[in-house]
This record gives structure tokens, sequence and C-alpha cells, in this order.
């Protein structure tokens, strides 16, 4: 007999009084629609209308009949959850619509920035939003053919995942069989007869897919630990790495004892539905618990909804660490499309980040693009916000003396954001007499070339202008967005290109070929095609953009514009003197030396040459007038007029300037819609705020 959890009364006596077979068949299909029911009413609309015991025994009474009658057990029926023997291992399951994963966007800013690059895309759409919560678990794929569910899967790499059907059958949040709601239902929820019709015609005749979150709830994990820990077994470390093993576990009757729950957060299949909304409302009436979600009219409700999750984190039962925002908008997927493995129209506006104590095991030294020496310090393994940390910056020498950080301290580590946490403390009361003073090493850790530290300044650098740890960073730098924007060209193709020997300087670039990548993994004919046709639209590029990408220390954005304008071409930069560059507003002699020396050096200018003879062409920049001049702007918030590059382009047009932050050297902040926290650090330092009316008079001209 394969286990159950409904045959722990097996006894003769216990067994119901034998029915007809046509009576035995009624009762049955009365009792699994009733079940069914209170399942739907406890897991979707959270009502318990009967006890749990209440419910157990009319499943008791379920599995008797079936016991009886096992002609009549189907796979949907409730009994039917826990499946029989262990698997040897998991069968792989292709996904026929790649399961993405999202991009991040840690604040406001980011968020508006997210929106202005949609549009752009679509300018002449309009669209609304739908935003739920990111939920801390295992995605997973639910595919059901004529309303039964016959596959459950992971999420693996997106393309590909494993088949864990036997063990999702174990979640009671999950429906064995899609519900068929009434008109009524749908009249309710705003849903149209026509898509009445269309989804009961779908759980009939063909395949529906759903996509949610497989997840522990807190108190199943304290409890579970609490069990572990009187048995001496080992603890689960966290609900997120306690869900993901439960589900990945061969034998079902492990997963079952896991107490698993599940939210939906997708339903692929489109019988009709217009919008993201309309989608979640169908997957709810179908039986399926959906994640916490609401519409939005804009990103101002987007951020009213993430600021109070994010205060009341603690109000449910699960982890959670930021809010999904989606277009709500079904056709304009295919518009905004796909970059790299994550959509343009769905983000995850994450919550800041929090801070934990860890030990430090070792300091190691980081070269960068430029060459800098970065200290970072290897920690013990640490949870931050759901995310293992083992690795914390430290910045400089300077930096480590001020904190007084020691190899083996404990310390205060804070991760906020994309970038590599940081140290804020160290703890030097739990000292233990074992720990050890950090020195800078006197060489490159990577190529062994003597490491230097400038007159006047904090930094150390490589010396070797050949290192491989530089040469590979400033790659990363040449392709970013900023610079030469070479889509499909992140770092793991770099890396690859590198180690292939098919790239060495980033002029190599523009000399692959469709033949140089199909025969290396990760490519096929259509990516290799992809990136060589990116390739070949970056080829054009304006000036300013020219300079940033060739990564000469300390030539930033704002720098690289004030070098386009003054100089009007590479060559005019190229032959520029110390003294002309020195006597460039904005410019001063550490940062006219560095430019004078990177184009003095034979190297650099063979790479400008190879660049220009590979194709590069070099767009002149727009002349300039002076209205702005001598003025910095920056901004915050939504604009409704322009994006906020074309915003900063305005102000670099006039002679102005754009920086990122606010400081006292800021003349004006623009305040859009919805401003973040620059807003209230401008009203600290005085610094003038002006509304977008208000900049479009100063540069209107």
């Amino acid at each position: 007999m394969r286990y159950n959890r409904y045959n722990r009364y097996n006894k003769k006596e216990d067994m119901p009084e034998k029915l007809s077979k046509k009576e035995a068949k009624e009762r049955i299909e009365k009792l699994k629609k009733l079940i069914n029911h209170y399942r739907y009413l406890y897991h979707v609309l959270n009502k318990e209308e009967i006890s749990p015991e209440a419910l157990d025994s009319l499943k008791h009474e379920l599995w008797q009949l079936e016991q009886q009658y096992p002609e009549f057990i189907t796979p949907d029926s409730p009994t039917q959850r826990v499946a029989g023997k262990p698997l040897d291992e998991f069968q792989k399951v292709h996904h026929e619509i790649p399961m993405l994963s999202l991009e991040d966007v840690f604040n406001e800013d980011e968020l508006y920035d997210w929106e202005e690059r949609l549009r752009k895309i679509a300018p002449n759409r309009n669209w609304d939003y739908y935003c739920e919560l990111k939920m801390d678990g295992l995605s997973v794929s639910l595919i059901y053919e004529k309303g039964i569910l016959v596959q459950g899967a992971t999420r693996g790499d997106g393309k590909t995942g494993e088949d864990v059907t036997q063990n999702v059958k174990t979640i009671e949040a999950i429906p064995l069989s899609l519900r068929k709601p009434k008109k009524e239902e749908f009249k309710k929820e705003g849903l149209s007869q026509t898509l009445y019709k269309s989804l009961l015609n779908t759980i009939r005749n063909r395949k529906v897919e759903f996509r949610g979150e497989v997840i522990m709830t807190k108190k199943v994990f304290e409890e579970l630990n609490k069990k572990y820990k009187k048995e001496g077994k080992p603890l689960l470390s966290n609900q997120r790495n306690a869900a993901a093993g439960s589900l990945r576990q061969l034998d079902p009757k492990i997963t079952a004892e896991r107490k698993l729950d599940c939210y939906i957060w997708q339903m692929v299949t489109n019988i009709g539905q217009k919008t993201h909304q309309e989608a979640m409302k169908l997957a709810k009436l179908c039986g399926m618990k959906t994640v916490l979600g609401t519409h939005a009219k804009n990103l101002k409700e987007v951020i009213e909804f993430h600021h109070y999750w994010e205060k009341n984190k603690e109000k449910l039962p699960y982890n959670f660490d930021g809010v999904v925002v989606k277009v709500n908008q079904l056709d304009l997927y295919p518009l905004l499309g796909v970059v790299g493995k994550a959509p343009r129209y769905w983000i995850a506006f994450k919550f800041q980040g929090k801070e934990a104590t860890s030990k430090i095991k070792d300091i190691v030294v980081q070269i960068g693009r430029t060459g800098k020496a970065t200290p970072v310090a290897i920690l013990e393994p640490v949870n931050l916000e759901g995310v293992t940390v083992s690795r914390a910056t430290l910045h400089n020498e300077d930096e480590i003396k001020r904190l007084g950080v020691k190899i083996g301290d404990t310390v205060i580590v804070r991760r906020a954001g994309e970038v590599i946490p940081e140290i804020v403390k160290a703890l030097p009361e739990l000292r233990t007499g074992k720990e050890r003073d950090f020195r800078m090493p006197k060489n490159c850790p990577v190529c062994g070339m003597p490491l230097e530290k400038k007159p006047g300044e904090v930094d150390y650098y490589c010396t070797n202008p050949n290192c491989f740890a530089t040469q590979r960073r400033f790659l990363y730098h040449f392709v970013s967005k900023k610079a030469f924007d070479i889509e499909h060209l992140g770092p793991k193709i770099i890396d690859q290109l590198m180690e292939e020997g098919l790239i060495e300087s980033p002029a190599d670039i523009f000399k692959l070929k469709k033949g140089d990548l199909v025969p290396l993994e990760r490519f096929a004919e259509k990516s290799a095609q992809n990136l060589i046709e990116a390739i070949e639209k970056a080829k054009t590029i304006p000036l300013e953009r020219f300079i940033y990408a060739l990564g000469i220390r300390h030539v930033g954005e704002e720098t690289a514009n004030i070098l386009a304008q003054k100089f009007g071409s590479i060559q005019s930069l190229e032959k520029a003197t110390l003294e002309e560059l020195e006597n460039i507003p904005d410019i001063g002699p550490i940062v006219a030396r560095s430019i004078y020396q990177w184009f003095k050096n034979k190297k650099n200018k063979k790479l400008v040459e190879d660049l220009l003879k590979n194709g590069v062409k070099i767009i002149p920049p727009k002349k300039i007038k002076e209205k702005l001049k001598g003025l910095t702007f920056v901004f915050t918030g939504a604009l409704n007029s322009m994006s906020r590059d074309e915003a900063s382009e305005r102000v670099r047009m006039l002679g102005g300037k754009v920086s990122s932050s606010v400081s006292r050297e800021t003349d004006y902040l623009v305040v859009g819609e919805n401003p973040g926290s620059k807003l209230e650090k401008a009203k600290q330092l005085g610094v003038k705020t002006i509304s977008e009316k208000e900049f479009l008079e100063l540069v209107s001209d």
C-alpha cells in the first residue's frame, strides 16, 4: 500500500458501511467536491468554515471508500497529495517559455529611471502597474491538462528545471484540479462573460500553466527546528533554504512533513486576459492562492505600497524582501521585451539592506580596472536580507586605520543595494588577543608588480599597465551602459572571450565574427548573431561616451562631456598640451596630468587607432551655449515632460553640469513627482529647489 496521510485508521471496524458501486461513486465525488471547496475557502479566501479535525474526518472517509473501490481513485483526489515510492533522481523539464529572473532596483530614483527606459521603448503608450510582494522561496511552474495537475517543476536555470510533481502534490495550497468558478463570481470580480467562457473551455480542453513561489512560513520553520533539536537532527538554516531543500527531497514523505505553502504570481497561459491584474483574478478563481498584490495607477502608488510593507514586514507569516513591480498591460510585453535573462516589463524594488555581525577571517587585496588596489574583508558567511554575504569592502588602508579593524575582529556589516557590502564598525570588546593587524602588500597580488601610492592620494595602484585583473575590469567598463553600451556583452561573456583568447583589448571586440562565437559554450546561432549585431550597432558613438569608455583615471561622465565640448574630436584631445588641459574650468591639475599622460602612452594611442581602424565612428558633440555656465543641477523624482537623460542633456547643451548627488556645490535640485532622499538633503544644505516647470523655463532657449 502506498504511503498516505489518511490511512492512520485502517482497522476493519473503522471502514465505512459497504455501499453499492453506484452509491460509492456518488459519495466519492461529493466528498471530493466538498473537500476541495473547504480547501479553497481556507487557502485562497482565508476562511475556516469547519475545523481542521472535521476536514480530516471527511478526508479519512474518502480514503476509506477509495480503498474499497480503487477503480474510482483519480489523480486529483485529495488523498493523492502524497505519492508513493521515493525517486532515484529528478527528471529534467524544459520550460517552453523561459522562467526569467528579475533586475533589482533599491531606491525611488532607480525605479523612475526604469520607467523612463520603458517610455523610450514605448513612447506613445500608456500603462499602469500591478505590484506584488517579492516572496523569499523557490519558484515553480505548475501545469494542468484538462484541469488536472500533471507537472510541477523548479525554475532551474530558467530554461531547464527539475520535475518535482510528486512533491508539489503534497502542498495543500496547490489544487490537484482546477476549480470551475461560477458566472456570478466573474461578475463580482469585474471580469467579462467572454473570459468566463474562455476559462471554462480552457480548463476542460487545454493546457494551463501557472507560476509561483513555494515557501515555508515562519511558524512552521520554528516548529520544525524545535522538533529537530529534540531529535538531535541538523537544524534548518532559514525559511528560503528550508523551502528549497524540502521541495527537492527525493522522498515525498519528507516534503509532506515540511508543510510547505505556495503563492501564485503569474498565469502564463493567455486565455484572453488583457492585464496582469485580470490574470491574478483568474488564478484565484481557479483555486490558486495568489501573492499579496495591488493595482497601482502610477509609481507614486507603487512606492506607497512598498513603503507600507517595508515597515510592516512582521505582520505577515512569511518572509519577503521587496516588491515586484509589473507593467499591467500584457500586450506591451512583446514590445518591451527581455534583456539578458530579465524581462524589461517587471522589476524587483528591493527593501533596504540591514546590518549583521560577522568575523573577519582574512583581508585580501582586489585590483580594479584602473589598477586601484582595494582591501576586501573575507567574512564568516552571514545572512543579510536573505543573501549570504562573505565579502565586504574596506575601501583603502586609511579606512582600515580609521575603523581600527584587525584580521579576526568581530565587525558590523551593512548591505545596501547591489554594491559589495561594507564594514561599518569593529567590536574590539570581543577580541581574544589572536587578532592581527593588516598591512598593505608591496606587490600586486595578480601580476606581482609593485603597488604604488601616489603623492596626495589614499589609494595604492598596480604599476603594471598590462595587469590581467586591470585589463579584465577595463573591458567591463568599456562595454558598460554609459560607455559603448554593448547589449548581450556582460562580464561572464567577456571572461569567456578572454579565456578563449578571442579578445585582449577593447579593439578586438570589433573584430569578432559570428563564426568565432557559435562554437563557444552559452552561444547558439541566434545568440551569436544578436551579439554581433549589438557590436555593429555600438560602433557609432558620441565623442563624450567614447572618451568615458577609454577608462582614463579621474575622467567620469561629466569630465568626458567637458573634454568633448572643448576639443570637438579625439584627435584634438590627443594633441592637447598639459597647459591647455589645466586651463579648462573644472579640470584641476591632477585630472589634467592624468589625461595628458594617458594620451602620451604608446599603448593607449594604439588603442584609439585600432578602434577607429576597426570601424568605430565618433559623432562630434553638438555645440553648447553658455546660458547655464557654472551651474550644477541634480534631479530627483520623475519628470513628466522628458526623461532624466534628456533633461541632463539640456543642461549640458546650455553649459551647465549635472551631478548624481546633492552637495554644497549644487546650485539647483530639480524636483519631479515622488522625490527621493535628495530633497531632504538639499533642505539640510540650503540648496535651492525648483519644480519641473521652473526648470523648463530655465532651459528654454
